[in-house]
């Protein structure tokens, strides 16, 4: 829901190590986000609709730093720091499964 996406993972004090947030846009369109009231810190990956990522932001916990797609996406994937380069995923890998296609 718009809510649930606007909260996003604000406020949480930890989170497992192989879990994280799928946002879901309805349409491609630039993403930012920010890690405001976020007190973990976070890796966004912007990810196309074929599940391609296109670029993944580092961010700090507490920012108002802006960190944006490099292209329109519409799905956004928030793990913790380092997830994605201690899996190897980099911009231009492919992630698989729903909701990708």
């Amino acid at each position: 829901t718009p809510d649930q996406r606007m909260t996003g993972l604000m406020h949480r004090k930890d989170m497992p190590q192989h879990e994280g947030m799928l946002f879901v846009f309805e349409q491609p369109t630039q993403q930012c986000f920010w890690m405001k009231n976020t007190l973990i810190p976070l890796a966004a990956a912007f990810v196309a609709d074929d599940g391609t990522i296109v670029n993944i932001a580092e961010m700090k916990p507490q920012s108002l730093d802006s960190h944006c797609s490099e292209k329109p996406v519409r799905y956004v994937l928030e793990m913790n720091t380092g997830w994605f380069a201690r899996k190897g995923l980099k911009p231009g890998a492919k992630l698989a499964g729903p909701p990708f296609r």
